[in-house]
């Protein structure tokens, strides 16, 4: 197992949005070497008037950090934040350790979860996009150069060249392949607007409980653990609705404070799921201590992938993890949110306050539901039961010529009934004038 000190540069004049504490954040950047399996033999906040150009800290700084990362046998050091090249390859030789930015280790951390064939292209995408800006001239050989195959012009390109377009042409051919896979799962995207089932999707920071969650509604098993970034591929499910209606839910990879733009870039066909949906909800744990600093870091994420301001506006709230708070917090928490109709308060693992959240996910669909009432003949078996399982039936009169029901559904499953079944009618009022559904 590797041996590795985390540092997080508390730097004074960063940007006044960042309402991250920065034990908290150090916390969190443990929590990330954790999840790839580094021992943890020491880390430190260390507090900066400003990033030094060369090295990000001060030469006095660098010294003794030297020896402490000496005493411990540390092999990498994580640096919880930007690290230019430059600063990298410094810090490097004056250490004698590998030196890992925040954004290589969430990299890192993408590519032993990623299972799918897209995931893997994706994380693998980023990664190169990522090594390309880290092409220095950190070591002798890339300062070597080639010569060129004609008789005139210069001496050729260096190595650094050579290496650079190699990059390029690899992140080519991933760009190819992955828009094949978009294409697929554009396809797929398709065949479910066929099926007038609601698409709702889970979002939050990672860690925040959603594919506990995601399992306790649907009865799946989803990897879900105490653990940064546990699952990174998107699933979806069938859920019941208590009214027996049937959607769609969806389960997506987890944010994070900073997180690397090109993962954002690599992973928006799979975040696209999120601007499908009819419903999202913002799974957020309010039992930590960055809970609000964790909320503003979903909501930026979701303005990068397209999210606007209404549909953020729209957002079913959960408050997850209460069963965490303590009694005199969870009590001020269960009643402050009784109060809001966009915020609902549950623990994922418990089940403590799940039956409200489906009835608050329900209520919010019905927004977009139609109430009607329907004809439906006698001899016609089929269309029956196809109301059945596609609508809420509300009350039934039967006869022997018709059935009349009343139902509630989505715009969508009438003018697919009307389609399926052009018997089944829509009457105006009680005196059994029957319309044709549009």
């Amino acid at each position: 197992m590797t041996r590795a000190h985390v540092l997080h540069p508390d730097i004074r004049n960063r940007p006044t949005d960042d309402l991250r504490l920065p034990a908290q954040a150090l916390e969190e950047a443990i929590g990330l070497a954790a999840a790839i399996d580094l021992e943890v033999v020491g880390a430190d906040v260390v507090r900066l008037p400003k990033a030094d150009a060369g090295h990000l800290f001060g030469s006095g700084k660098v010294e003794e950090l030297g020896e402490r990362f000496k005493e411990e046998e540390a092999e990498l050091v994580i640096v919880d934040g930007p690290v230019s090249p430059v600063q990298q390859r410094n810090l490097e030789k004056a250490w004698k350790v590998k030196i890992l930015d925040r954004t290589g280790l969430i990299l890192e951390i993408f590519g032993e979860r990623a299972r799918t064939r897209e995931g893997v292209l994706q994380v693998e995408l980023a990664h190169l996009n990522y090594q390309k800006t880290r092409l220095v001239r950190s070591w002798t050989h890339l300062e070597r150069q080639r010569g060129g195959l004609g008789f005139v012009g210069g001496p050729g390109e260096t190595q650094i060249e050579a290496d650079r377009r190699a990059l390029s042409d690899r992140i080519k051919k991933i760009e190819k392949r992955l828009e094949t896979v978009v294409k697929t799962r554009e396809l797929h995207r398709e065949s479910r607007r066929k099926i007038p089932y609601p698409v709702i999707a889970l979002v939050g920071y990672t860690n925040a409980g959603k594919s506990t969650l995601f399992n306790r509604l649907t009865e799946a098993h989803v990897m879900a653990e105490d653990m940064l970034f546990a699952t990174l591929d998107p699933t979806m499910r069938e859920i019941r609705l208590p009214s027996g209606r049937r959607a769609i839910l969806s389960d997506t990879v987890g944010f994070i404070s900073n997180l690397p733009t090109q993962l954002v870039a690599a992973f928006r066909a799979t975040l696209e799921e999120v601007l499908e949906a009819d419903l999202i909800l913002h799974v957020r744990d309010v039992s930590h201590d960055d809970a609000e600093a964790q909320a503003e870091d979903v909501a930026r994420v979701l303005g990068a992938l397209g999210v606007d301001d209404d549909r953020r506006a729209g957002m079913l709230e959960v408050r997850n993890k209460v069963d965490r708070l303590p009694d005199a917090s969870r009590l001020a928490m269960l009643n402050e949110t009784a109060r809001r109709t966009d915020a609902v308060a549950c623990s994922a693992l418990t089940g403590q306050g799940v039956p409200e959240l489906l009835a608050a996910v329900e209520s919010r669909l019905g927004l977009r539901e139609l109430s009607r009432r329907l004809r439906v003949p006698s001899e016609d078996g089929a269309a029956l039961a196809w109301v059945h399982a596609h609508m809420t039936v509300d009350g039934a009169e039967t006869s022997d010529e018709a059935t009349l029901l009343d139902v509630r559904g989505d715009p969508e499953e009438f003018g697919r009934l009307a389609k399926r079944f052009p018997d089944v009618a829509e009457i105006a009022d009680e005196d059994d004038l029957p319309r044709v559904a549009e």
